[in-house]
């Protein structure tokens, strides 16, 4: 017989009561987050006129937008991944099937920021860091946010894939009547961490008037919101809260409570500084939004999430969230930023812009990513599972896991 890997061991070792089954609210949610980071980046992309009554609403509505999209989909790719992990696979075909779940929409967008707008501004180095997936680990905002701005958070999404098998060996180790104090320790964390952050230079400041960003300094973002390690945070928790759940020690919030938990830590977050906007604010709702989700799909319950619309959204929601930026950049370009729109103006082209994305991101799931993950996201021997089937998929298959937050 042969010699049983860790791996193996990892995969075939008991979960908990719970049946690990399909999750359409969380697909069907992603969307919802992606939404909100679109709406973000209308708020801060130049579209009304800096100073005007629309620019001063849309900023201030949209403070907790982008930061709470990203902490959703950190969360929900550790939570995720946990939840369909299945034995009879090894390290390198899990890797294998996330970067091609992740690489063919990226290369895809590289490619078409580079072409409209990127290439004559973007140094070789930026343009290899970027294509790599390696951005995030560089504090300089030209090249965390170059050529394709909204991929940087795919450089935090590989550095977890990389570090997955480590992570879930530690997790697994955690009694199940531990759970909840290392949950909440990951928290706590989480929630203390733009303290620590005061402990980097206050200046240079992001120049962005009239923007929830001014003021902030430019190593305090980069440490709070993209470094990979500190986002890392994110992806652990809700690797804790996906063995809560299979464990049967969840708590028993219904959907709506934790929505409503939720709504209550994005109005939060409006009104705390934003070192504290970007995670500690929002990352406890989040949290129990994203279980309590799990486990009125795993108990039958059907909600608007899970609507066939919003499954058709989710599928594409990681191709929308790549390509619009490009969008919304390409389109401000041309109109000319020394342009300033009117509100009516305003509300058109971001319409514009969100129809636009959508249509590609349609597009680029069915003809560029689901091709490339039928082709080679397939394990030997085995046939692809449909979208969000986690019992018949193996570790890091398919559609499990789009994260991918701006």
């Amino acid at each position: 017989m042969a010699e049983v890997t860790t791996w193996e061991k990892i995969l075939t070792s008991t979960t908990g009561p719970r049946h690990a089954g399909r999750l359409d609210s969380l697909t069907g949610m992603r969307f919802v987050a992606a939404g909100m980071v679109f709406l973000s980046h209308v708020a801060t992309g130049g579209v009304f006129a800096t100073g005007s009554g629309a620019a001063h609403t849309l900023n201030t509505v949209t403070k907790s937008a982008s930061t709470i999209g990203v902490a959703f989909f950190f969360v929900l790719s550790g939570f995720v991944l946990t939840w369909s992990v299945r034995p009879g696979d090894g390290y390198a075909g899990f890797l294998r099937r996330r970067l091609v779940k992740i690489y063919p929409n990226h290369l895809a967008t590289f490619a078409l920021a580079m072409i409209l707008f990127a290439a004559s501004q973007t140094p070789v180095r930026s343009a290899l860091l970027n294509v790599f997936l390696l951005q995030s680990w560089s504090n300089d905002p030209s090249i965390y946010l170059g050529v394709n701005g909204a991929s940087w958070s795919l450089s935090c999404e590989l550095f977890f894939y990389a570090l997955f098998p480590l992570v879930l060996v530690l997790v697994r180790r955690v009694g199940f009547s531990r759970l909840w104090w290392w949950a909440g320790g990951v928290m706590a964390t989480v929630v203390v961490l733009p303290v620590v952050s005061l402990l980097l230079p206050a200046h240079p400041a992001i120049p962005v008037t009239g923007s929830a960003l001014d003021g902030v300094s430019f190593d305090r973002l980069w440490f709070l919101y993209i470094f990979p390690l500190s986002r890392l945070l994110d992806f652990v928790l809700g690797m804790l809260m996906a063995r809560i759940v299979l464990s049967g020690r969840w708590i028993g919030l219904g959907v709506g409570w934790s929505a409503l938990l939720a709504v209550g830590g994005y109005g939060l977050g409006v009104f705390t500084p934003m070192l504290f906007t970007i995670d500690a604010a929002t990352i406890v709702p989040l949290a129990l939004l994203v279980a309590a989700l799990a486990c009125a799909d795993a108990d039958g319950a059907r909600t608007v999430m899970a609507s066939r619309p919003m499954l058709v959204l989710g599928q594409a929601s990681f191709a929308f969230y790549l390509v619009h930026g490009i969008v919304l950049t390409y389109l401000r370009e041309r109109i000319g930023y020394e342009r300033m729109l009117t509100t009516t103006q305003g509300v058109l082209f971001a319409l514009t812009c969100f129809a636009l994305s959508l249509v590609l991101a349609l597009a680029m799931h069915r003809w560029i990513e689901m091709p490339a993950v039928r082709r080679w996201g397939r394990s030997r021997g085995v046939e692809p599972a449909e979208p969000g089937s986690a019992p018949q998929q193996r570790i890091g298959s398919g559609e499990e896991s789009a994260s991918a937050p701006v």
